[in-house]
């Protein structure tokens, strides 16, 4: 049921629209005046409103400027018994949804304010989804609070709404495109297309074609003329992962796209402007590939106007708790379930252990655990494997580190012994009475075990 406002200042001819909408289900809201329906807009939100144009005071023009200018996602049909090319004009340039004529057909008003609904809620259900974008992207989402990452915050926040070129270091599975997204997303382009590629997927020649688009009959097999991502990406943002691999013909012309800001199609002969923010990303070093002449040095300047470096994970373990539980409320909500709860010890082991595979393969052994589960609460057992051993096996290790070498096996048990009775002490605030009761023993063997031995 969609809520309706009606403005005509002819009773009469407001009954009559007020029958048509509650035919269909619809609530109704009808005003004599426009003012006293203007007034009304905020508290009724309506789906679509129906005004005349000619009315005293205020006219229908004044009333869907009105709407335009507070609400955005709201229709308006225009009606008019005295209809010309120059009014329907008018309310066309000025945002009118519709435009219809006295006398009008009952059906034929009820199609037009029924294809009104359709495009509200299609106006409505776009801006939800830029939102849930926005929300899904936001800089809070890039998890962690250490050092490093404090400082990837600082840096992304203040050039996301700029028009530098950035490049994005960092190993797979850091999250060098969640990055590109954010910046994307919190900028002044939000609003236009993101357009991902990976420059490793393809062969040469069609990464060329999907880059810069190609002429019909410009080679083998292209049949029409093709748009690039480039030109598909036109006033907002091209992400150009693992630009690294990318060959040499091909970092020549994009370096030629960066400096004049066009692009030339496979088989063209002429170039087209572009309005882009380009935003590359590398999984290794450029700097080595500058000095074996791999990759263009004049191109690597072009890319790292603002370099942003991602840090493994193997970096930042102070980050895999916080980590943890995104993970979890982001396995809930695709489930539509409630989180998982995690035990202490898996934590501490995933805390211990490197992430060749950095956030990802995290991401990716936490989903394993929430579908391994056999209850609400994930245990080391339905952890990877390898992880629990890789963990299990540095923590025997740093154990055996610790360990005194050289020692007789009695002197290495009488120190062990007695830095548990002392430990025991210091828990019992040094009551010998209570620590004896503690450990089992009798006083007499406590003192004889804590005193040192006379020489």
């Amino acid at each position: 049921m969609a809520k309706i406002v009606i403005i005509d200042d002819e009773p009469a001819m407001v009954e009559v629209i007020v029958t048509i909408c509650r035919e269909k289900g619809h609530q109704v809201f009808p005003f004599n005046t426009a003012t006293k329906a203007v007034e009304q807009l905020d508290s009724i939100q309506p789906h679509v409103v129906v005004a005349d144009i000619r009315m005293e005071t205020m006219t229908g023009f004044d009333v869907l400027r009105h709407v335009r200018e507070h609400h955005r996602q709201t229709a308006v049909i225009l009606i008019t018994a005295y209809a010309t090319v120059e009014t329907a004009v008018e309310a066309m340039k000025m945002g009118a949804y519709d435009y219809v004529t006295k006398p009008f057909k009952i059906d034929e008003l009820q199609m037009t304010i029924q294809r009104a609904l359709d495009y509200e809620a299609a106006l409505r259900e776009n801006v939800y989804l830029r939102k849930e974008l926005k929300n899904k992207y936001k800089f809070e989402n890039i998890i962690g609070t250490s050092r490093k990452m404090q400082q990837v915050y600082g840096l992304i926040n203040k050039i996301a709404d700029t028009d530098s070129t950035v490049l994005i270091q960092g190993e797979s599975g850091t999250g060098k495109e969640l990055v590109a997204r954010g910046l994307h997303f919190n900028s002044n382009r939000q609003h236009h297309p993101f357009v991902a590629i990976n420059c490793s997927a393809l062969p040469e020649n069609l990464l060329e074609s999907e880059l810069f688009g190609h002429k019909k009959g410009s080679f083998t097999g292209a049949v029409a003329d093709k748009r690039g991502l480039f030109e598909e990406a036109n006033l907002g943002t091209i992400f150009l992962d693992e630009v690294n691999s990318m060959a040499p013909p091909l970092q020549t012309k994009l370096l030629r796209v960066l400096q004049e800001r066009e692009v030339r199609r496979v088989g063209d002969n002429k170039s087209s402007p572009v309005n882009v923010r380009v935003v590359g990303a590398t999984n290794e070093p450029l700097l080595p590939k500058l000095k074996d002449g791999t990759f263009r040095e004049d191109l690597y300047y072009r890319l790292a106007v603002i370099p942003i470096e991602i840090p493994p994970l193997r970096e930042r373990l102070e980050d895999v708790p916080l980590l943890v539980h995104h993970f979890l409320h982001k396995q809930a909500a695709a489930s539509g379930g409630e989180p998982k709860k995690i035990d202490q010890k898996a934590i501490e082991i995933l805390s211990h252990y490197d992430y060749p595979g950095n956030v990802r393969e995290l991401e990716n052994a936490i989903e394993r655990a929430c579908a391994l589960c056999e209850n609400e609460t994930i245990l080391p057992a339905d952890l990877p494997p390898n992880i629990v051993a890789s963990a299990l096996g540095e923590k025997a290790e740093q154990a055996r580190a610790a360990m005194p070498v050289g020692e007789t096996l009695d002197n290495f048990i009488q120190q062990q012994e007695r830095s548990y009775i002392e430990a025991t002490l210091a828990h019992c605030s040094g009551s010998r009475e209570k620590a004896a009761s503690v450990l089992g023993i009798s006083m007499a063997t406590l003192y004889r075990k804590v005193e040192p031995k006379k020489k």
